[in-house]
């Protein structure tokens, strides 16, 4: 355990330069004492790590020193060579350095863990994509991609929902979901999300910026899209759900309604139980979610919600009570 630990401290090392000892002790989940005990027994051992001083201090590797890749466990081998997905390393334009890396990384790994590593990638596949969808293969993927790396301002002309627009962005990172990347990227001061699928055009600008130091792609992620479903869906409604609607909506519905719907234990003679559950900011994209679940599904409350359903389940009847050769016909006569 000391041992896998001691070798955790020299690889977070390298990695990030300068570390200090609450750093390594949180990463490593032991006490701070333990770390200098740790630090102690491999400065002792002839590892060049030495300690910087002062509020701005840390420890650090004497530069030039590198950990071999021989302390690999299997579970890790495995898991980097499932880090390296071709889909998505086609798209940003490295596969070909993405597979001379895991070559070079399988000569440098003992001969014990080479057959599970290899394995990873013909008992694993990502199709990003939901049912149904595409991957998008935008445009101006690969620039925007060497413009994060480098750490250069790009020029876009991008189309919003509402209007064409031009912007000078600070590209910080990108993100691939459901198929489709974005990018996020400063502008302004703020950060912002943009589809790369609808950059009409992107030009790179001889001109670096400053990524924020303190800037964590991942976690703006999350926050910015769990922001963006509480926006999406402001309202509730209270819902009688059929024991089949219910199996209907866990299928169909938003995560973030799944995740946020009550349901009431009891139910009653047929089954039904009664659901609230966040709706879309409109009664028409309200409306239009709960359809999905047919004559499974009423709702109770709000009324204008209730009307709404009224009003556009009665369109659709009248709609399907012409046979539609008639209507046909006389839409032609029209």
């Amino acid at each position: 355990m000391r041992a896998s630990r001691m070798f955790s401290i020299l690889t977070t090392l390298q990695a990030r330069g300068q570390v200090t000892a609450p750093e390594l002790a949180e990463a490593c989940e032991v006490s701070v004492r333990t770390i200098y005990r740790d630090i102690d027994a491999l400065a002792a051992s002839g590892v060049p790590v030495y300690a910087d001083r002062g509020a701005e201090g840390g420890y650090r590797l004497l530069d030039g020193y590198r950990v071999r890749l021989n302390g690999l466990s299997q579970g890790e081998a495995e898991a980097l060579f499932m880090a390296g997905l071709p889909g998505p390393a086609a798209a940003l334009g490295i596969e070909p350095a993405m597979i001379a890396a895991q070559t070079k990384l399988m000569a440098a790994l003992p001969e014990n863990l080479r057959t599970n590593a290899r394995g990873m990638q013909q008992r694993f596949h990502l199709d990003a994509p939901g049912w149904f969808g595409e991957t998008e293969e935008p445009k101006h993927l690969r620039i925007i991609a060497s413009a994060v790396l480098r750490e250069n301002l790009i020029e876009i002309r991008y189309q919003s929902w509402k209007a064409e627009k031009r912007r000078r962005v600070a590209p910080l990172g990108l993100v691939l979901k459901g198929g489709s990347w974005y990018v996020a990227g400063c502008v302004d001061g703020s950060v912002r999300t943009y589809r790369v699928a609808r950059v009409l055009d992107c030009t790179t600008l001889d001109e670096p910026f400053k990524r924020p130091a303190d800037f964590d792609l991942a976690a703006y992620w999350r926050a910015s899209t769990e922001r963006l479903e509480a926006e999406l869906h402001p309202n509730q409604a209270t819902v009688r759900l059929s024991p089949f609607g219910l199996k209907l909506f866990d299928a169909l519905a938003h995560p973030y309604v799944k995740a946020r719907m009550r349901l009431e234990e009891a139910a009653d003679a047929d089954g039904w139980q009664i659901a609230t559950m966040p709706t879309g900011k409109t009664l028409w994209h309200a409306a239009t979610e709960l359809l999905r679940l047919g004559a499974e599904a009423e709702v109770l409350e709000p009324r204008e919600l209730r009307e709404k359903m009224a009003e556009m389940t009665g369109a659709m009847a009248t709609r399907y009570a012409d046979p539609p050769r008639r209507r046909a016909a006389a839409a032609r006569r029209a």
